[in-house]
């Protein structure tokens, strides 16, 4: 290993080809895959791919350590999420490098990505020292508590689109809490979703066994939510996948946190500045590539103010760089690989061929998608009405208040909503028309902090949250009543 070499948390030679179990780099199951950037088609390094029997060895493993870890004073599981949470900083341009690469993320949200670790360690640190229990009226002679305690192991299980947050959200608030955590990220992006956290706190000092890197498909998903040592599975994905593990969480008794879908509205009144309400949807829509589960998909538009909506985002849109973030500057990256690219390639042309105007966009180039308007699609048409998990805003127009109400109601999600308006107060009433898990009112719905809870409604998740003391203590414990008596109680019987 060089000088430089030494300086660096991820070194290819040390991971290549490895999972991580009981704190040492293994052989995996599943063999390797490449870890390819999606802009260049480079080989970044391969990956180790874990099976069903890592699953299980890892999760004993995982076991036989969360109970030290759990017994420990408070202070020294903070100290080690504090550590973490400087690390991430420390190491910032390392990582966000690989972020950009892996991922395809732009430099300005792999520097967002890198931020929020940071701070969701550093949040979690207060855990260990929070409140943890209650003290209950009894009607007996005794004292009666209600304490939380650590569920013991947690299964994550997090997706390639923003690997960094979607992982750390659950990891550091389980590990906080006296758990012990086995990670599967995506197998496209391991690197950053996986390899980083368990260098990370490996570096922190957090001790052997306590966090576990699983990279696999399908089956050693189906593997982490059937392994009954098991006991919290925390995941984000897609609907789709989020019902498949919701029901096997459901078969085998166990609490399953899903964080899935959205088609986020962003409604724009009539009294709205069209510029600032273009800057914000430019951003809700585009950001990533429209592959963030908020991402505004329904732009819905007083009719008056319609087609200089339309018109004024197109040209964004069309003005907008679209190619390798690691090469510079841009404002769009390459989609992930692709199968989402000819997915979201045909959602647009569906459209057009069902009515809608193609204001912008609808082209490619290997995997960099243009950014793309459809004005007034059909309100059938996928692209409107589904998760597009692309670069595409559909645009529709809007008479009345109540109208809006309902085009924003007319989807089983329930994630994120925006609403832009000079009376903020009158957008708040709309707000409270419209269920779902996250309002942003002049803001659009691409928001997230360590502190906020995060969730949705409907099919974008169960009513669990991430984020803030309170959701994140419920999410990764077990409540137990206590009493006691001075003297041994007497019965009738």
């Amino acid at each position: 290993m060089t000088e430089s070499d030494a300086a660096k948390l991820l070194t290819v030679p040390e991971f290549e080809g490895r999972i991580y179990i009981d704190g040492a780099w293994v052989p995996g199951e599943g063999g390797s895959i490449p870890s390819v950037a999606p802009a260049t088609g480079e080989t970044l390094a391969e990956v180790g791919i874990a099976g069903p029997a890592d699953v299980h060895r890892a999760a004993e493993s995982a076991a036989r350590a969360q109970r030290e870890w759990a017994a420990l004073p408070h202070p020294a599981r903070a100290a080690v999420l504090r550590r973490a949470g400087a690390l991430w900083e420390a190491h910032a341009e390392e990582i966000g490098g690989w972020n950009i690469r892996e991922v395809g993320a732009i430099p300005p949200l792999a520097g967002f990505a890198l931020h929020v670790s940071a701070s969701e360690c550093y949040e979690a640190a207060a855990l260990p020292s929070a409140p943890l229990g209650s003290m209950l009226a009894s009607e007996e002679p005794r004292l009666s508590l209600a304490e939380q305690v650590p569920v013991g192991v947690v299964g994550v299980i997090s997706p390639f689109n923003v690997p960094l947050i979607l992982g750390i959200r659950a990891v550091a608030p389980a590990l906080a809490l006296g758990n012990a955590v086995l990670l599967k990220p995506d197998p496209r992006t391991v690197i950053t979703g996986g390899v980083a956290m368990v260098r990370i706190f490996e570096e922190a000092g957090l001790p052997a066994g306590l966090l576990q890197l699983v990279p696999g498909g399908a089956e050693v998903g189906e593997a982490l939510v059937t392994e009954p040592l098991v006991r919290v599975i925390a995941f984000t994905g897609s609907t789709r996948a989020g019902r498949a593990v919701g029901e096997l969480a459901g078969r085998h008794l166990k609490r399953a946190h899903l964080e899935l879908g959205g088609n986020s509205a962003f409604i724009i009144r009539e009294d709205a500045d069209i510029d600032q309400a273009v800057n914000l949807a430019t951003w809700g829509s585009f950001l990533h590539q429209g592959q963030i589960c908020m991402t505004v998909g329904r732009h819905i538009v007083h009719e008056s103010r319609f087609e200089e909506y339309v018109e004024k985002l197109a040209a964004k849109a069309e003005s907008m760089v679209v190619g390798d973030p690691a090469s510079g500057q841009v404002h769009l990256g390459p989609l992930i690989d692709e199968t989402q690219r000819d997915r979201v390639h045909g959602l647009v042309e569906a459209a057009v061929a069902g009515g809608a105007r193609l204001a912008a966009g609808g082209d490619y180039d290997g995997l960099f998608y243009r950014p793309t308007v459809l004005a007034d699609p059909p309100r059938d048409a996928a692209a409107y009405c589904d998760e597009v998990f692309g670069p595409v805003a559909s645009v529709v127009p809007y008479g009345s208040d109540d109208e809006a109400v309902a085009l924003a109601n007319d989807t089983e999600y329930g994630l994120s909503l925006g609403i832009v308006s000079r009376d903020a107060l009158g957008a708040f009433a709309l707000a409270r028309r419209i269920p779902t898990g996250i309002v942003h009112i002049n803001d659009q719905t691409v928001n997230d902090e360590a502190n906020a809870p995060f969730g949705g409604v409907g099919s974008s998740g169960t009513g669990s949250r991430h984020g803030g003391g309170a959701a994140n203590i419920d999410a990764f414990t077990e409540t137990r009543w206590i009493t006691m008596r001075r003297e041994p109680g007497q019965y009738p019987l």
